[in-house]
């Protein structure tokens, strides 16, 4: 298939780039490397430095590329700049995703894979949270996702032909086994990388939000999923789509929580050197446990996350060494 990927310079879209190319599909990009990064695209995919609120020239691009699907990963995501600049994640999430389906209905391409998240759920109201639980998002980046997944049904109402699949996914880490990708952003606001900063970089000590969650230990528990069990799950859910033409929603997740502190041990045991922490107020808008169910996505894509916790912060470490070395 021929494969469109917005946002295919950012951390999971390189990572699913790299996937479909190996999977054997034709790949084209398109990016305008606000925060993505031009040297994380695969050299074998087509890339298009483009924004994706140029609906006309998307639309261009999708007709003479031929293309089949698109992947949608082009969105803000910082929760909190999302809280402090609400306006600038409506404008490119929202309205970025309403030109894109603008751009394909103009092009005549009917499948979207979507980059969708947890924070839809907001606070859960039972672990492990399943597709049928209220959407009661508690910021607004998690807002915006489920504005797109309400515009994603309208469409898929308005046209008979058109079919999606909704990802939510929960907290994604690590690196592509080669360590020549991984998580790079400015400014990081993910557990794992910062921690693995302290630890290589030997200059921050860490921030852990919070102690006095309800939780076996008091900090924040979350359900961690490798990058590269991600991707795996957008391919089968994109053959899934593209075969049936029936739209779905699923969670990706692991199913397990571990809680920050949890984390900082195991990073520790991972790297031989010891995590060095402070404990700041939490956040707001964080919910203090986020753990998926992923049965939905077992019974029908026949997918299910391969990678420890292990795997994935010894990847991460690979990667990360490589890059602040350099």
């Amino acid at each position: 298939m021929k494969i469109l990927v917005t946002g295919g310079a950012g951390y999971i879209g390189s990572h699913a780039v790299k996937a479909l190319l190996e999977a054997g599909h034709t790949v084209e990009v398109i990016d305008n490397l606000a925060t993505g990064n031009r040297d994380m695209v695969d050299p074998r995919a087509t890339f298009h430095e483009l924004d994706i609120h140029d609906t006309s020239e998307v639309a261009t691009i999708m007709k003479n590329g031929a293309i089949d699907a698109v992947m949608h990963f082009a969105a803000y995501s910082l929760v909190g700049e999302s809280g402090t600049n609400p306006l600038k994640y409506y404008h490119n999430n929202v309205e970025g995703s309403r030109s894109l389906l603008s751009a394909m209905v103009k092009a005549g391409v009917t499948t979207l894979v979507f980059s969708s998240t947890a924070a839809v759920y907001g606070e859960p109201e039972a672990v492990p949270i399943v597709e049928t639980h209220a959407l009661a998002p508690t910021n607004t980046y998690g807002e915006t996702k489920r504005a797109v997944e309400a515009m994603l049904k309208n469409v898929a109402d308005a046209y008979e032909d058109f079919n999606y699949v909704s990802l939510r996914y929960f907290n994604v880490a690590g690196a592509h086994h080669s360590a020549q990708i991984g998580e790079k952003h400015d400014p990081e606001t993910h557990l794992i990388p910062n921690v693995l900063k302290s630890v290589i970089r030997e200059e921050d000590t860490l921030k852990v939000f919070g102690d006095d969650y309800p939780t076996h230990d008091g900090s924040a528990v979350r359900d961690y999923i490798h990058v590269e069990d991600l991707v795996d799950a957008h391919i089968k859910a994109l053959h899934h789509v593209s075969e049936t033409k029936q739209s779905e929603i699923f969670n990706l997740g692991s199913a397990q929580g571990y809680s920050v502190l949890e984390i900082l041990k195991k990073t520790g045991e991972v790297t031989g050197k010891p995590v060095p922490y402070t404990v700041a107020p939490r956040r707001k808008g964080d919910p203090a446990t986020l753990v998926a169910s992923h049965q939905k996505a077992y019974e029908i894509l026949g997918w299910k996350p391969r990678r420890t916790l292990e795997t994935i912060i010894e990847s991460a470490h690979r990667f990360h060494k490589k890059e602040w070395s350099m």
